[in-house]
């Protein structure tokens, strides 16, 4: 693991885990799921690749979880502690890039207009409740936030695969894992789906930043 830092934020302490790059050439803001926190198997390998290739990623842990409880925290608390750790993550000079995997895809959307961030990564964004694809609650988060965006989505997710999502504006790219699930599981070709996931973020950084 990187070196860690607390955060003060309106919604308690939460906590930075820094991957530094040698000569970075962006910051790559990432906040965590629900009911999974930073150790998720995306985050920890785009935090281990991202950096050799010139991105410094700051995972970055909710108070709620920094606070050892349970998720279901209301969206203004978590968007509030996101924007309070935004300054602490950006660096002179150094596009910032905010995103997460899940729900903290969701805090990334609704908040970069505010925070004024370059772009914007969502892996395994929610479109809509397990299984109710005809609920797509979520999409005007995606579509909303205007800046340049990656969704990366598992091929048989079941809050959306790339299939299920109407027609998005030019700012939004889509990329499939192939057979993946919402936390990119795809059984036997493990090492496969890490690698789309992590060409299509460097494709996509070398072309917003």
């Amino acid at each position: 693991m990187g070196n860690t830092e607390l955060v003060p934020t309106p919604a308690g302490n939460a906590r930075i885990t820094w991957f530094a790059a040698d000569e970075p050439r962006a910051v790559v803001m990432l906040g965590h799921g629900a009911s999974t926190g930073i150790d998720a198997r995306d985050l920890q390998w785009l935090a281990t690749v991202l950096p050799r290739h010139g991105s410094t990623v700051a995972l970055v842990e909710q108070p709620w979880l920094v606070a050892g409880g349970p998720g279901g925290v209301d969206n203004a608390s978590l968007d509030a502690a996101w924007l309070a750790v935004l300054p602490k993550v950006a660096q002179p000079g150094l596009p910032l890039i905010s995103g997460g995997r899940s729900a903290g895809s969701r805090v990334a959307c609704r908040t970069a207009k505010e925070a004024g961030v370059d772009a914007v990564l969502a892996l395994a964004f929610p479109l809509h409740a397990y299984g109710r694809p005809n609920e797509m609650w979520n999409l005007t988060e995606l579509t909303g936030n205007g800046q340049p965006t990656l969704v990366v989505q598992g091929g048989r997710d079941p809050f959306g695969t790339v299939r299920e999502f109407p027609a998005v504006p030019p700012n939004v790219e889509l990329v499939e894992v192939a057979g993946g699930d919402h936390v990119f599981s795809v059984p036997g070709n493990q090492e496969k789906a890490l690698a789309t996931i992590s060409d299509a973020v460097l494709c996509w950084i070398g072309k917003v930043c």
